[in-house]
């Protein structure tokens, strides 16, 4: 199994089949009794060959035919070689464990990285610093009452998401302290829920009665990483984007509060306005205790990380529990940054953001605002409580067949709802009448991609009528009457490119929460308005 990141292997096809590969970062375990590496580093061997030899499954090869092994449990604790580079062989010896299930002196297996986590370890360890701590927040709903808190970890090969409920709480969030190093293991690894967090992983971590973590006074686990967006640029990023800053403190406003619509109960805040080097200001908005607590009179620096983005008054930010900030950080941004402002900046006047200045990038993203499939995910388009809107440009590469259209009501009046073969005839709930045959209305899934990615899309009876060139009706005669016509429709229509007018919308299925993209209308490229269209970017560059 593949560690995420190593995924565009795949994707660019370095990794194929009958390619020689030479691994030098991986694990084993063992799930449900089957033996299982995970590799988190590979090297590309160059070989011209086919495949080589005639190699079995382990699980089914004859048991003189393979050297025995240790479990993997057993490999993590016996005594290894000098570490390297293509083993686990850094496990730390029996730990003092504590946890809501912690008892003492227990091996807490190997030290993994942080982009090695999967759902796929059963035993492992992460050394990593705490780098964002949120308050404990209370529930209450026909199911109970809890509360949880989360964090945020990181190492030197990325960072991820913890969250602690209820008895969780009580045994963990004393103990956690931002900028300070722990040993953790024994909790539950699972898909990341992203409309909660920011955090780029796509796996978070859950605490339970067994989980247990420890302090560790090593300190060469890095400090918090930013990817620093100027206050100039800001108008770049989409609405709810997320992104990190660093400004001096210009203005502290007095502490407010708002109603929360979920718990209808106050809720503080504070607007500070902060400035940079591109003589613009933006207004910064602090929630809870974060807001209540804040000084900023000395005119501080400050470096936040994950703050998302608004175009409320052209553009503003917003520090959400998931943010952090850091107040005089010891980086190089906020010592030039310091002296720049102590130099010049203090007498300087700023820029305010204006509706005016957004211009079309600034606010949500419009029915006909052009975007990239890469950029439509990194965007999170989507994921948010409302509806996103955007235009692509995409190649048809696959369009499933089996379940192409739905029976629906025969209703002139145009019911469109799906109807039930009750044997004498079609019956619409809707309109409380039987119908003698349905009128059968498209519901397409296609597979799309441009040249940054792909991802499914679902059209309905107009756009996906446009793109077979033939009615769902017609097509469901095809298939039924086995005409070698049917198969051919659907070939036809791949390989095609189409401007796509696209609707994004969040979704659960299965208790996962995913993004629903629909195809609300579909037309021919036109290579010379695409063509126009980019030259007006550009030239905006140049200006």
């Amino acid at each position: 199994m593949l560690a995420t990141q190593l995924n565009n292997l795949v994707e660019d096809k370095s990794l194929d089949k009958n390619v020689v590969i030479k691994l030098t970062n991986f694990v084993t375990n063992s799930v449900q009794n089957r033996k299982l590496i995970i590799i988190l580093g590979l090297e590309i061997v160059p070989w011209q060959g086919d495949k080589i030899g005639n190699p079995a499954s382990l699980d089914s090869a004859p048991a003189a035919a393979a050297a025995p092994a240790p479990a993997p449990a057993a490999a993590a604790r016996a005594p290894a070689p000098a570490p390297s580079r293509g083993t686990a062989s850094n496990a730390r010896p029996a730990a003092n464990g504590r946890g809501g299930g912690g008892g003492g002196n227990r091996d807490m297996g190997p030290i993994f990285p942080i982009e090695g986590l999967s759902p796929y370890q059963n035993k492992w360890t992460i050394k990593a610093r705490v780098t964002q701590k949120s308050e404990i927040k209370h529930w209450s709903n026909q199911r109970g009452e809890g509360k949880l808190f989360s964090v945020t970890l990181m190492d030197e090969t990325g960072e991820i998401r913890a969250t602690g409920f209820n008895e969780a709480v009580d045994a963990f969030y004393n103990v956690l302290e931002e900028g300070k190093v722990f040993f953790v293991t024994r909790a539950r690894i699972n898909i990341a829920k992203k409309q909660f967090s920011s955090v780029n992983n796509e796996y978070e971590i859950t605490f339970d009665n067994n989980t247990e973590i420890e302090p560790c006074d090593d300190d060469s686990v890095p400090q918090i990483k930013y990817n620093f967006k100027g206050l100039g640029d800001l108008g770049e990023l989409a609405k709810d984007a997320v992104t990190d800053v660093i400004g001096v403190v210009k203005d502290v406003y007095d502490l407010g509060s708002v109603t929360s619509k979920a718990t209808q109960k106050p809720f503080a805040k504070r607007d500070i306005q902060i400035v940079d080097q591109s003589g613009q200001s933006v207004r910064l908005t602090l929630w809870g205790k974060t807001a209540e607590s804040f000084q900023g009179t000395d005119e501080p620096v400050i470096a936040f990380k994950g703050v998302k983005v608004s175009d409320f008054g052209g553009r503003s930010l917003s520090m959400f529990s998931s943010a952090t900030m850091s107040i005089n950080p010891d980086i190089p941004e906020a010592h030039s940054l310091r002296g720049w402002y102590d130099a010049e900046g203090r007498g300087k006047s700023f820029q305010q953001y204006t509706n005016a200045m957004s211009g079309g990038g600034g606010a949500a993203p419009r029915p006909d605002e052009i975007k990239t499939i890469g950029q439509a995910k990194d965007e999170q388009l989507g994921m948010s409580d409302k509806t996103d809107y955007f235009t692509t440009t995409a190649t048809i590469m696959f369009i499933k067949q089996e379940t192409f259209s739905y029976p629906a009501c025969a209703n002139p009046d145009g019911c469109n709802k799906k109807v039930i073969d009750e044997g004498s005839g079609w019956r619409c709930e809707k309109c409380d009448r039987s119908w003698e045959a349905p009128i059968h209305r498209y519901i397409l899934s296609m597979n799309v991609m441009d040249y940054t990615g792909s991802f499914w899309i679902t059209a309905f009876n107009e756009v996906a009528e446009l793109i077979l060139g033939v009615s769902a009706n017609e097509l469901m005669r095809l298939k039924e009457e086995g005409d070698p016509s049917f198969e051919r429709h659907f070939f036809k229509a791949t390989s095609i490119e189409w401007t796509l007018q696209m609707m994004a919308k969040q979704d659960t299925f299965n208790d996962q929460v995913r993004v629903r993209y629909q195809a609300r209308r579909a037309s021919p490229v036109d290579y010379a308005a695409d063509s126009r269209h980019l030259i007006e970017k550009i030239n905006a560059l140049a200006v």
